[in-house]
C-alpha cells in the first residue's frame, strides 16, 4: 500500500543538526537584466560592450597525476 500522506505530515526542513531551516531570498546582487540595455548582446563578432576579462585566479585542483595542462580550477566556489 502506498502512503499518500500529506507534506505537513513529514518532517519539516531541517540542518543536520536538527534546527529549523528558513527560506530566504536569493542571497547573490544579480544585475537587472529586464531591459535591452543592461544585457550584453552580441550578433557575430559585433557586441554591444566590451567582454569582461579573463579571470586568471583560482585554486590548484587535487589529483591531477603527471598533467601539465588544466590544473587550476578557476569557477565560483563559495
Amino acid at each position: 500500500m502506498i502512503n499518500n500522506k500529506s507534506a505537513a505530515a513529514y518532517a519539516k526542513p531541517h540542518t543536520m543538526s536538527g534546527k529549523a531551516v528558513t527560506v530566504e531570498a536569493n542571497p547573490g546582487v544579480l544585475p537587472d537584466l529586464s531591459m535591452l540595455k543592461n544585457t550584453r548582446v552580441v550578433s557575430g563578432n559585433i557586441s554591444s560592450s566590451e567582454q569582461p576579462g579573463v579571470k586568471a585566479s583560482g585554486i590548484k585542483m587535487r589529483g591531477t597525476g603527471a598533467a601539465t595542462k588544466g590544473l587550476m580550477s578557476r569557477g565560483p566556489m563559495a
